[in-house]
């Protein structure tokens, strides 16, 4: 931290003080951030962008998404995996939105287990798609915490007595987004989402 400037006005030196206490609070606040409490951090609510009936998605021609790229890789695919990667390579229908640039189409790389080759998927949003699983749980995982500054008291027990200062609290943003679709054609069948 930068040395403390010296002034010569007494009124000057608290203001000083009181900006360095708030700084302190500020700077505890922060640190006291970790990731399993800003996970913990309430979800921001949105609609769903697409909204179909079931009678428009029977319209809709099915469309399986294939990578566009795929890199190799030397490492052998560690068998002890072989159950869990069967499962989610299993091809499920969802709808991909971009929450942040609406209409946009995803080109997301995805590397599921050690072994397989890393592939790049361009994702249309905002219509039923046919894709692997583990590509629509990749696209739900998209989403970052936002600090956003928010006016609290801090009491002290100090003479000092009651502190007004700022305080970072997190929200979470949901960047991209995965919906299933219901694909079942009557009320007793149930659909497998993901």
């Amino acid at each position: 931290m930068a040395e403390k400037p010296k002034v010569t006005n007494s009124q000057a030196e608290k203001e000083l003080d009181k900006a360095e206490k708030q700084f302190e609070a500020f700077d505890k606040s922060v640190k006291d951030m970790t990731l399993d409490r800003m996970n913990a951090a309430p979800k921001q609510e949105t609609e769903m962008q697409t909204k179909l009936s079931s009678k428009e998605l029977s319209k809709i021609p099915d469309h399986y998404l294939k990578p566009h790229k795929a890199i190799g890789c030397k490492e052998k695919f560690n068998e002890a995996y072989r159950e869990a990667y069967e499962y989610a390579k299993v091809y499920v229908p969802f709808i991909a939105e971009n929450k942040e640039l609406q209409g946009e189409t995803l080109d997301i790389w995805t590397r599921p287990f050690a072994g397989l080759p890393a592939q790049e998927w361009l994702v249309p949003t905002n219509k039923p798609v046919w894709g692997p699983r583990f590509l629509a749980e990749q696209i739900k995982r998209k989403y970052y915490h936002r600090l956003v500054m928010q006016e609290s008291v801090a009491t002290e027990n100090n003479s000092a007595g009651t502190m007004y200062g700022r305080m970072a609290a997190d929200t979470t943003i949901q960047r991209l987004d995965a919906h299933p679709v219901n694909q079942a054609k009557s009320v007793f069948v149930g659909a497998e989402g993901f």
